[in-house]
């Protein structure tokens, strides 16, 4: 019972760390995507540099090739998902790209021919109504910006397949360090084409913070999964979208329709409920 109370606390920190990212993404969305990604990834890299030298891990990596796919995936789902909430509120934004677990299963029965129970497809049907309220309803509804988050979520499904195709041949901080080291590369060089001087100190502070909050919100996580069972400490990710629809309320002033939140919480609920059905069941 304490591993698990140890496992909810971490998870509950990487909810409110990546939340918080999530609200200074929307604070400086007048600037490039790849202006976001670069400071997200840069201030990550610095972290996992640090402690792939500190506990001399190899930087090369076991399985290369899938490494280096995974870091791509990534960059070009977090590239999505920053340019989507140029368009849409903030709290859409991040609950359409947790619809990525059904993208994911769909990979999953193509390519790592997995089977899908028949409960499964009901949560899936009941997410995907989820996301049309969201759509239908969202105050500043864009169907540009949810396409992005979407086509964020889809990519993000890519990942978890990659991820699942590396297994725990490579450290995870090895995983994480080549992602941001692509999505630092690519975001230097979109920079470069894309760059808004910043005027503000405040907008490099919280430029700065993107990737440090990134980058304990991962940890957080990772300790998370460390210390409970998947399926009991999973479903708490969600909190995240809690945290970022309020943050979205009381200092975006982003208004919700009752069905836009019914939505978010059809998305929330049936993924949470696919995901404890499909772990005991396994």
């Amino acid at each position: 019972m304490k591993n698990l109370s140890e496992a909810i606390r971490f998870m509950l920190l990487s909810t409110l760390a990546f939340a918080l990212m999530n609200a200074f993404i929307k604070e400086l969305n007048h600037y490039s995507p790849f202006q976001l990604v670069f400071f997200r990834s840069f201030g990550s890299l610095f972290f996992t540099t640090i402690y792939l030298k500190v506990n001399k891990i190899s930087f090369r990596g076991n399985k290369m090739s899938l490494l280096l796919y995974r870091g791509l995936t990534g960059v070009i789902s977090m590239t999505l998902f920053f340019a989507s909430v140029q368009y849409i509120s903030v709290g859409s934004a991040v609950t359409l790209r947790y619809v990525a677990p059904l993208f994911a299963a769909i990979l999953a029965v193509i390519f790592l021919k997995e089977k899908i129970l028949p409960l499964q497809w009901f949560f899936f049907i009941i997410a995907f109504i989820g996301v049309v309220l969201i759509k239908n309803f969202d105050s500043a509804s864009s169907t540009l910006g949810v396409g992005l988050a979407i086509a964020a979520a889809f990519f993000s499904s890519i990942v978890y397949i990659l991820i699942s195709k590396i297994g725990h041949q490579d450290h995870p901080v090895i995983v994480v360090h080549y992602f941001m080291s692509i999505a630092t590369l690519v975001g230097g060089i979109g920079t470069l084409f894309f760059w808004t001087e910043p005027v503000k100190t405040l907008d490099w502070f919280l430029l700065f913070s993107l990737g440090i909050f990134g980058y304990f919100g991962q940890l957080f996580m990772t300790k998370a999964f460390q210390f409970g069972q998947a399926y009991m400490v999973a479903p708490f990710k969600y909190v995240e979208v809690v945290f970022t629809l309020s943050l979205g309320v009381f200092y975006f002033q982003e208004v919700y329709t009752f069905w836009n939140l019914f939505g978010t919480a059809l998305v929330i609920v049936s993924l949470s409920l696919n995901v404890i059905y499909k772990s005991r069941k396994g």
